[in-house]
């Protein structure tokens, strides 16, 4: 049975001096408003980051693993939230299993672990002692069964093209604890899209159907979902794929203010638990 959970929203608070990690247990509000993001709150009408953490049911005395940060755009969200008062994980795939253009892209991907955890223990408002990286073949001791939610943001269609997200979420299902969930946002194709031109061929969209397949073949089951990170503008066929819209901007300057009156892509939001 599916459970349909109400996305409480948050009030911004005004723009916050930079947190201290040791001076208590910041809110979403102070943590969204705070100078570490100057420059990603221009995003947030797109990602609606107060809303999908309450959609997902984080809370800041949780452990919580992202899968793939990226850029760590929601890095400046989770980790100054989370550590405090309870712990921020990040994780990625195994780099031995990815192949390389050259040494020193083999070389960048190695190294994430430990630039990460640097990089992120540096944030204003993180303590590092409740922060680490890994890859999933060496998830650390003491990580099977403590996590309350792994977080997967517009990450599926690589790990779907890659034959990547079965490991992936394998790993997730190992982490978890037993009442623990995994909260995706998914760039989403339009209703009635064929698998042969949104499955099998990259455009950056997914078909809701093809992601709840791939999780349930996993032991997992849809426990809710929200249309907090949808948009209506978007038609999600571009033939340059999802990467046509920002931030991206495939095309540059052509057609630029089209591309950005849409916005960033719709988006499904689904919330799963482990399936009994």
């Amino acid at each position: 049975m599916r459970l349909f959970l109400a996305a409480a929203a948050l009030v911004a608070a005004p723009l916050a001096a930079p947190l201290a990690a040791d001076d208590h247990a910041p809110t979403l509000a102070e943590v969204l408003a705070s100078d570490l993001r100057a420059d990603d709150r221009g995003r947030d009408q797109y990602r609606n980051p107060a809303e999908t953490l309450a959609f997902f049911g984080v809370e800041p005395t949780m452990t919580v693993a992202e899968y793939g940060p990226g850029g760590g755009w929601y890095t400046r969200v989770l980790a100054p939230y989370l550590t405090p008062a309870g712990k921020y994980l990040a994780f990625d795939q195994d780099s031995d299993g990815r192949t390389y253009q050259n040494r020193a892209q083999e070389a960048r991907a190695k190294g994430w672990t430990e630039r990460f955890t640097t990089a992120a223990s540096e944030m204003d408002g993180v303590n590092g002692d409740n922060l680490s990286a890994f890859e999933i073949d060496e998830m650390p001791e003491g990580v099977e069964g403590t996590v309350d939610r792994v977080l997967i943001f517009r990450s599926m269609h690589g790990l779907n093209i890659g034959n990547r997200a079965d490991d992936v979420l394998k790993a997730a299902r190992k982490m978890l604890k037993d009442d623990g969930m995994v909260g995706v946002v998914q760039h989403r194709a339009p209703e009635g899209a064929s698998y042969d031109d949104y499955g099998a061929r990259q455009r950056g969209y997914m078909r809701k159907q093809d992601v709840v397949a791939i999780f349930e073949a996993n032991g997992f089951e849809l426990a809710g979902e929200s249309e907090i990170n949808a948009n209506p503008n978007d038609p999600a066929n571009w033939e340059g794929g999802v990467w046509t819209l920002p931030p991206v901007l495939r095309y540059g300057d052509q057609d630029r203010e089209r591309y950005m009156a849409i916005g960033e892509s719709d988006r499904m939001t689904l919330l799963f638990k482990k399936a009994d």
